[in-house]
């Protein structure tokens, strides 16, 4: 593990996972603010390319709070220039796509690409969430079960939050095996953080992006991904200006559901912006 002192100078933990002489593209993690151990090497993407994942502020290893995700593109960059990279290569994954898109906006000249995987996409186009319309292929009770929370009030305290996330969890996935409950237990999540990561957005915030210059961009998602849905996903691609691909029989965790799809993927885009 590693340590980055931000603008503000808070300290910042990055860990670097895989080995080469490539430069590591920066990882960000999403959740928001879910402790990355849950991205694990990204299904073998770490043998390809080094990785550089950023815990945000907010996680065990950095801790403190986020400042919004709009004003913690600053760690971006603090991360970036630890590397001694000018311009970064950057691979988030679904709410730390915001991140992603916030520095590239702010640090425009500062980032080389963008891979946005399982974006939190609704937000940027407003499209209508087909995610029940997904769900509505499922026949497992679980799957009821965390559509009716995902229906129900916002959490208003740190259990009620950590409940909904328990039964909201199948959702991610496309299947609901041991393997699958398995990986939902990795990563421990904060109410604190993950309220914090929300505050202080400008209200401008999506004609700010959709009027910035972005870097070559690939948008990945699933088919059966009911968190973030396809409609958005698809109309967040295309807003961006970006290449998307999706793949079938995965959720919201390609690196875990289609392992070897997401890395040829994934391989595959790091080819093209080489």
């Amino acid at each position: 593990m590693e340590f980055v002192i931000s603008d503000d100078g808070a300290s910042l933990a990055i860990e670097i996972l895989g080995r080469g002489s490539a430069a590591p593209a920066l990882v960000l993690p999403g959740g928001p603010c879910r402790e990355p151990t849950y991205l694990g090497d990204m299904g073998g993407l770490a043998d390809a390319r080094p990785l550089a994942v950023l815990h945000p502020r907010g996680t065990p290893a950095s801790g403190g709070l986020s400042r919004g995700w709009w004003n913690d593109a600053a760690d971006v960059i603090a991360a970036a220039d630890h590397l001694g990279i000018e311009q970064i290569d950057i691979v988030a994954h679904s709410a730390g796509t915001r991140l992603a898109l916030a520095a590239t906006v702010q640090y425009t000249n500062r980032i080389r690409s963008l891979a946005l995987v399982t974006p939190a996409a609704q937000w940027l186009t407003d499209t209508t969430h087909d995610g029940r319309q997904i769900a509505a292929r499922r026949e497992e009770p679980e799957i009821a079960l965390a559509i009716g929370s995902m229906d129900g009030p916002e959490p208003q305290d740190a259990e009620s939050f950590l409940r909904s996330l328990s039964e909201q969890a199948p959702a991610g996935y496309a299947r609901w095996t041991t393997i699958e409950q398995a990986h939902a237990r990795e990563g421990s999540w904060s109410w604190e953080a993950s309220s914090a990561w929300f505050r202080d957005i400008p209200a401008n915030v999506v004609t700010e992006v959709q009027h910035s210059t972005i870097p070559p961009a690939f948008v990945l998602g699933g088919v059966e991904d009911i968190l973030s849905g396809v409609d958005p996903v698809r109309a967040y691609a295309s807003s961006l200006g970006a290449r998307l691909e999706l793949l079938d029989e995965c959720g919201h965790y390609p690196w875990v559901e289609q392992p070897t799809g997401f890395r040829s993927a994934m391989e595959n885009w790091f080819t093209t912006t080489r």
